[in-house]
This record gives structure tokens, C-alpha cells and sequence, in this order.
């Protein structure tokens, strides 16, 4: 459990301030257009982020990304 929680932690912090700023945004619910809004970037470009997100943290589903983000600060 240990170290599913130390890999957890290592796949959020792979992830790139602006990835981490969307990534709490996404898990708090805020749709893509919204998020675009509050950062001052494009729709499409909080979308590009979302899908990084997901590769780099090896997520498939929001769910999961939130079992990982929760495992990762524990």
C-alpha cells in the first residue's frame, strides 16, 4: 500500500505546475470551459492539458485521477 501510495505521489509530481493547477480544477468538478476562463487560455488548451494529464499519470477515467491525487497527499 506504501508504495502504491509513493508512486501515486511521484505520478502527480511528473506533472507540470500548469498541469497541477487544471488537474485540482478538473477534480473540483469545473468544466474545461470554465477552467479556459479562469486561466486566461483556451478551451482547447485546458483539453491538450487534461489529456497530458491522463497519460503522464496513467489515469483512464476522473475517478481514478482522484484515487491517485488522494493517495498522493496521504
Amino acid at each position: 500500500m506504501v508504495a502504491w501510495r509513493e508512486a501515486a505521489a511521484a505520478q502527480i509530481e511528473g506533472l507540470t505546475p500548469r498541469q497541477r493547477q487544471i488537474m485540482e480544477r478538473v477534480l473540483a468538478g469545473a468544466p474545461s470551459k470554465n477552467i479556459a476562463a479562469d486561466l486566461g487560455i483556451s478551451q482547447r488548451t485546458v483539453e491538450n492539458h487534461r489529456a497530458e494529464i491522463m497519460k503522464r499519470t496513467g489515469a483512464k477515467s476522473l475517478p481514478e485521477l482522484a484515487r491517485l491525487a488522494v493517495a498522493a497527499v496521504e
